[in-house]
Order: C-alpha cells, then structure tokens, then sequence
C-alpha cells in the first residue's frame, strides 16, 4: 500500500488577468495519457466559451483531457429558462469540440437544488403529485437523449445531503424536490436515467466528504446512511462522485479517515470518480512557491489515497488553469488583494505546476482500476 497517515491541520497562515503571457507548449505525456495507463481518466470541466476564444487553453485541454464535463452548460438554468424550451448550445459546442480530440464526456447535473430557472419551483409548488415528477423526469430525459453516446456518465443527482439544515436523516432540508416530492425523487431519477441510457454510468455527486473534521464526519455519516435506503430500494447507482474541493488551510486531512470512507463505499459494489478536484488556497503562505509546494503535497496525499482503491475511474478538475479557476471569484475563497488561486494543475499562462507533477505522480504510481463488475 501506498498510503501513509498525512494529516495536514490549519496552517498559519478577483479579478482575471487581461492577457496572460503565452506559455510554451510543454513536453507530452498529459494527464490523460498517464491515468491511461492504470485504465482510468483524467479531465477537467469547462465553458463552450474558453474553447471558442482561447485557442491555448483549448490545446492544453485536448493534450492533458479525455473526458470533460459542463461547467454550468447542462445546469437547467442555463438550458431551460423558459419551460419545455431549451437551449443546449454551450454543450452542443462542449461536445464537438470533444468528439473532434476523442475525448469523452460527463453530464452535470440532471438533478440539482440549485441553479433552476425561476419557473421551476413554483410550478413543482403548484403541481399535482403525479404532474410533479414529470416535472423532474422531462429533463432528465431531454438532456440525455440528446447526449446518449455522447455523454457517457451523469451526476443524476448532486448534492442532496446537507446535515447541517437539521433532519435527522441528513437530507438537504432546502431541496425543492425533497419538499416537494420526498427522499423518493432520488429515486425516480436514477431509474429513468436507465431508462432512458441503459449504458450510461450513473452517479450520486456530493462534497464536503473529504476532510477529517466535524463537518465531513458528518456529511460522510449522512451519505452513507443514504447509499444504505437507496441500496435496499435497488435504486440503480452506479457510482459516487467525490468532489473533492479541497481546503488545506481551513480542514485537516487524514489518509487513513479518507480511506475507510472509500473502502465503505466500494462494499456497496459502487464505482468511484473525483469529480471536481480542486485546492482552495486562501490562507496558505504569501509566497506562492511555497504555497504550490503545500498544494501539491495535499492533493498528492489525497489522491494517492483515491487511486490507491481500485474502485476509483479518475480524476476530474474543476477548470484546468488558474486563469479560469471559479475559486478566484467566491467570495469565500478569492483572496483579497485580487490575486488569483492556485488550486489547478496549470498556472494562469498555462505553464505546468508542481499540482499537475503531484497529479502525475498520483497516476504514475497508482495500481490498476478493477474491471467493471469485478
């Protein structure tokens, strides 16, 4: 075994640039090739946009990625503001470019308590029990059909856990499909995703299950409480998306803790993905050097972990630089004086960083991924 106990506590411890300077073109293999190898991915979420006006970072996409994913193209805000009229142009976009460099998909996320249009909840309010589910199940249907062997994984459902809103069951109380339509709409929602593509894989998405802090404890709880109703219902999940939104200056991180999480997860038969790997790098040192360097060796405890299980598919970032990280404009995570984060594998001029050294190093020494159903 590879894993060592890394527990790393809180350390002591904007706006985009214009025009970052062009990076040269560095040496291959990317990520992608180096995940090969052990037959798992490695990928990164995007926006059509970046791949229409940035040709080096669409070239860094297509030489480090063989999977990528929507960053908000596929969230039903964006795609049905108005009801039963959808725009599907920014993933339409996202998937040539992606067919173009055979790289493959993933579609996030079908079912979310977040970023809906406005009509949505008022009309679930609104709606008899039976018209209620329809309103769920016509999307889940429309994106997938028009994605089936384009898109070959979903988050079918994301984020549906939140302990901290109160339930004793862990459910996320602010939910309008819990509201409206009980624990039963995770349900509903994964057996029309097989439905209507029987080969996709079908994940179950959540975060905060990563750190060995009360917060996590308490997510991973409520989670695998869940994954036991949704087994004992034979709901057909077919893996569990770990987020992964690392925040080394906030949490601390056990390898053993992330360990025994995982190990738990694949008694349930799941398969296992990272799904929106990042660094939140608010409170490290003010030297960025420095900084990088306790980065990466986080993201390396953390996904030799991941990769020590034989489970785990790959490893998805949320973005690929620093240039378009979402960290940079949270205000939770963005630094003050406007300097951008650094939790991606590529800088802001697209230059490799020792994050992306320590992810190859993940890949590199990472035992082979079982064969499906194994």
């Amino acid at each position: 075994m590879r894993r060592r106990d890394f527990v790393m506590g809180a350390l002591a411890l904007g706006a985009l640039p214009s025009a970052p300077a062009r990076a040269a073109i560095p040496p291959s293999p990317g990520l992608a090739a180096l995940a090969r190898r052990t037959g798992r991915y490695f990928g990164c979420a995007v926006k059509s946009r970046q791949l229409r006006e940035d040709p080096d970072f669409t070239a860094a996409v297509a030489r480090e990625c063989d999977i990528v994913v929507q960053e908000y193209e596929l969230k039903r805000g964006t795609t049905e503001r108005k009801q039963g009229r959808y725009d599907f142009s920014g993933t339409d976009a996202i998937m040539a470019f992606a067919r173009k460099h055979d790289i493959a998909g993933r579609g996030h996320p079908l079912v979310w308590y977040a970023a809906n249009p406005d009509w949505l909840e008022p009309a679930l309010h609104a709606a008899k029990p039976g018209q209620r589910e329809k309103l769920m199940t016509d999307y889940i249907r429309t994106a997938m059909r028009r994605y089936a062997g384009w898109i070959t994984e979903w988050d079918v459902v994301n984020e549906a856990i939140e302990p901290n809103d109160g339930r004793p069951d862990g459910m996320r109380a602010d939910s309008m499909w819990l509201r409206t339509m009980g624990e039963g709409y995770i349900d509903t929602a994964f057996h029309t995703a097989r439905e209507v593509d029987p080969k996709a894989s079908l994940f179950l998405t959540d975060f905060g299950l990563e750190h060995d802090s009360p917060r996590c404890e308490r997510r991973r709880t409520a989670f695998l409480k869940l994954l036991d109703r949704l087994m004992a219902r034979g709901v057909p999940v077919d893996a569990v998306g770990i987020q992964g939104h690392l925040k080394p200056y906030k949490e601390g991180f056990s390898q053993k803790v992330f360990a025994d999480f995982l190990d738990k997860i694949t008694g349930y038969g799941l398969d296992i993905s990272v799904t929106e790997f990042d660094l939140a790098d608010r409170g490290g040192p003010p030297d960025p050097d420095k900084r990088d360097r306790e980065l990466a060796a986080v993201a390396k405890a953390f996904l030799d972990v991941a990769l020590d299980n034989p489970a785990t598919r790959g490893v998805v970032c949320w973005g690929l630089s620093d240039r378009y990280s979402w960290l940079s404009n949270y205000p939770d995570y963005k630094w003050p004086d406007g300097q951008l984060s650094r939790g991606l594998p590529l800088d802001a001029a697209g230059k490799r960083k020792p994050l992306w050294s320590a992810i190859a190093d993940a890949f590199n020494t990472a035992p082979p991924m079982r064969e499906r159903g194994a």
